[in-house]
């Protein structure tokens, strides 16, 4: 029995070391990808929170981030001269802005940046059948809502 115990913790040893690689490697790898558009990874991930949420305020942005509203609207500011998206008034509130992506810029200069990534993705998922692809689907749901519950402490 103590050795299965043994085993297990060292499994568990093993995953948290890899997960600290991984999410290293995240970083490094989206701050890579932030470069080469000419951002810093903050405008970067932003970016994506509004591609998935467009369209939005500045104040959803603020509160899907964490990042204050002073901090959002520099992010937008920086966005936009760069021409990744553009404000418009809203049609229900002429006090709020609401940002689009440019979705032309975007499929031009983001998308290919990710396309060989994402082939490399599917060649190393492929190894995986769909129960195992289920499982780390799982895994990783969990994963983020500890890291949201983590964050909104």
């Amino acid at each position: 029995m103590s050795t299965n115990k043994i085993s297990r913790d060292q499994l568990l040893t093993t995953l948290h070391d890899e997960l600290r690689v991984n999410s290293t490697a995240t970083i490094m790898f989206h701050q890579t990808i932030a470069a080469k558009l000419g951002l810093n990874s903050t405008d970067h991930k932003c970016l994506e929170v509004i591609f998935k949420h467009q369209p939005i305020t500045a104040g959803q942005l603020s509160v899907l981030t964490g990042l204050t509203t002073g901090a959002v609207t520099g992010v937008i500011d920086r966005l936009e001269k760069v021409g990744f998206v553009f404000r418009v008034k809203d049609p229900e509130d002429k006090r709020r802005v609401i940002i689009n992506v440019q979705q032309e810029k975007a499929e031009q200069e983001v998308l290919p940046l990710f396309s060989s990534f994402g082939k490399e993705m599917n060649t190393m998922l492929s190894k995986y059948n769909d129960k195992e692809i289920q499982i780390i689907i799982d895994f990783v749901k969990n994963s983020n809502r500890v890291l949201q519950a983590f964050m909104d402490k």
